[in-house]
């Protein structure tokens, strides 16, 4: 009988445990792996690092399920390096230090570390300054793994001494080929049929993890036909879709909308609305935002685009969800067609700096209230024209410090309503020219 301290015996139990079949079917060299070419190819930064051996440290940034442990992994093995693995959710600083005394006993030795640290986005700041020493004297090659925008989750420092590499979601031909080799392994094709197969690959969403656990439980199914789509869907579910309602998805998908909406496509609009709704993100937030749309880029091209807005909100605030909801989408499908125009929006941000330059300098003495004889004296009020007793209801003083040269602001376009607003700009300043030439 074997007892506790019997590793020999423990190591075999080990190896003839069940094993997942994503863990047999992670790849033995990067040659092996699907997907991320942009960073593995013989043209491409980690291929160019490894034929000049001049591999340093990295910052794999990527969805869930792209290969980023598996690089980094294999990165070891390419350069004879020990490779050691940690998480940042699980990892102190007392095991940090652990982490690099052994790395430093390596070193005297001539045996260099790659240490993996997954979801480093989870390290404070301090915490991953004390990364630094040992970046810089070589006790460690650093490979950190991220979900999140490295720019906003890690420290400058960390960053400059690393480089970024950019992992893609898998393409469809990319689990397609992932499926191949599953079924490869489990020595049998999975029974489904053609658009049953297809379907799986989309419930995937982008993520091989994914796809290898569905893989998984489709193969331990007692079926006599090949299952179609429908079949499949009512036996599993689709994976959830990743969005983090405050990180990179939330920024990256109101990005989308908004630009959506100022490109004037009412479809790819409705679009990331959906997303984000299906996300879990909260509708007040959209209904905020979509207003903000509707003052930066439609503005007085339709003046009517705010108040849609505004009774959009006030809908979903009365009804809820899911038919409030209803609502923000005729919002946005409104504004993305509307005529667009940051005329107004513009003309306010140069008039912010134009009040900055111009700092404390009074208005001009003419349109000023003179409530006292001492204010009278100083010449408050004094040849200020009432405009409703002027020809055309306009008197065409100015009204900028006397300092300051007059200046444009507002541009409108020839869109919308701003077309007549020209119109009307255009008629004052004609007649400003006039009053003012006498």
């Amino acid at each position: 009988m074997t007892d506790l301290f019997d590793s020999s015996a423990s190591e075999a139990k080990v190896q003839n445990a069940p094993r997942p079949l994503a863990d047999r079917l992670r790849p033995k060299t990067l040659s092996e792996v699907i997907g991320q070419q942009q960073v593995l190819g013989p043209e491409a930064p980690l291929g160019t690092m490894l034929a000049s051996n001049s591999l340093g440290s990295l910052i794999f940034w990527g969805p869930p399920g792209v290969g980023k442990t598996t690089i980094a992994r294999l990165l070891a093995d390419e350069t004879d390096l020990t490779f050691v693995q940690i998480s940042a959710i699980f990892t102190g600083m007392p095991d940090l230090r652990k982490v690099f005394e052994a790395a430093k006993i390596r070193r005297q030795n001539g045996q260099g570390t790659l240490l993996f640290v997954d979801e480093i986005h989870r390290f404070n700041k301090a915490q991953q300054d004390g990364f630094l020493p040992h970046m810089e004297d070589g006790t460690i090659l650093l490979v950190g793994a991220t979900t999140e925008n490295p720019s906003f989750e890690l420290n400058a420092a960390v960053l400059s001494r690393s480089q970024v590499m950019v992992l893609t979601r898998l393409t469809l031909a990319d689990l397609d080929l992932l499926l191949a080799r599953a079924e490869g392994e489990i020595d049998r094709e999975l029974p489904l049929t053609q658009d049953a197969r297809d379907a799986l690959l989309e419930m995937a969403d982008g993520d091989g993890r994914t796809l290898l656990n569905l893989v998984e439980q489709v193969s331990a199914w007692k079926v006599k036909e090949p299952l179609d789509a429908k079949g499949l869907g009512q036996r599993l579910m689709k994976r959830a879709a990743v969005y983090d309602k405050s990180g990179d998805s939330h920024y990256n998908l109101i990005s989308a909308l908004h630009k959506s909406v100022r490109g004037s496509d009412p479809d790819a609009a409705l679009y990331w609305l959906a997303r984000m709704l299906k996300g879990g993100e909260d509708p007040r937030y959209l209904a905020r935002r979509i207003t903000r749309m509707a003052i930066e880029d439609i503005g007085l091209a339709d003046p009517d685009a705010q108040t849609h807005c505004l009774n959009a909100w006030q809908v979903y605030e009365r009804l809820g969800s899911p038919e409030g909801e209803l609502a923000l989408a005729q919002a946005v499908t409104y504004l993305a067609l509307a005529p667009k125009s940051n005329a107004a929006y513009a003309g306010y941000k140069m008039a912010m700096v134009a009040a900055q330059k111009t700092g404390s300098e009074p208005p001009p003495k003419h349109i000023l209230n003179a409530p006292t004889s001492l204010m009278e004296d100083q010449g408050y009020g004094a040849g200020y024209a009432y405009d409703h007793d002027a020809e055309d209801g306009f008197s065409g003083q100015n009204y900028f410090p006397e300092t300051m040269e007059r200046p444009e602001f507002y541009l409108p376009v020839e869109r919308g309503f701003e077309r007549e607003l020209k119109k009307r700009q255009d008629y004052f300043a004609k007649l400003r020219s006039k009053r003012a030439s006498g």
